[in-house]
């Protein structure tokens, strides 16, 4: 059971960014051939068949423009994949956390309220012991990371490409 919530890109900054992404490039949509894109908006890998695009996203820096936050050289962008057209979001939410499977790494980086970096950590992702051991293991590296009083928000990324999956706030 996890006890923090993956959340995905906002529906308003996905229809902004359907249009033109952080980058100022405007979003070029593509059929989705083999499946298994991250999707940020809907917390899935994607289908053969869908229509994606994979667009720039700065997530601190729209997190900072709504809390007023100045992350300065932490500032960052890179390229995320969503639905090419607006989708329903992630499902009822289920047990576990996105794009966490055994074998994977991912890193932790933690923001604090101004948003300047506290600090991150690696997380290679356990090959089961039990049917839950991959949460739990990401649940206890989100745990730890929430543990400092100063760490507002948590950014999982994945290590291969330094990709962006999602965000996790503090309750």
């Amino acid at each position: 059971m996890t006890s923090h919530h993956a959340r995905p890109i906002e529906p308003q900054v996905l229809g902004e960014l359907r249009a033109t992404d952080d980058a100022g490039r405007p979003c070029v949509p593509v059929q989705d051939t083999e499946g298994g894109a991250p999707l940020r908006c809907c917390l899935r890998p994607s289908e053969p068949g869908e229509r994606i695009a994979l667009v720039s996203y700065a997530p601190l820096r729209r997190w900072a423009a709504r809390t007023g936050a100045t992350p300065g050289a932490y500032d960052e962008q890179g390229p995320v994949f969503v639905h090419a057209e607006a989708c329903p979001g992630p499902g009822p939410a289920g047990p576990g956390y996105p794009f966490v499977r055994p074998g994977v790494l991912r890193t932790l980086r933690r923001y604090s309220a101004q948003g300047h970096i506290l600090g991150g950590r690696l997380l290679e992702v356990p090959e089961p012991a039990g049917r839950d051991a991959p949460d739990e293991a990401m649940d206890a590296a989100l745990t730890e990371a929430f543990a400092d009083s100063e760490v507002a928000l948590v950014h999982v990324r994945a290590v291969e490409y330094g990709c962006f999956l999602y965000e996790v706030r503090r309750s």
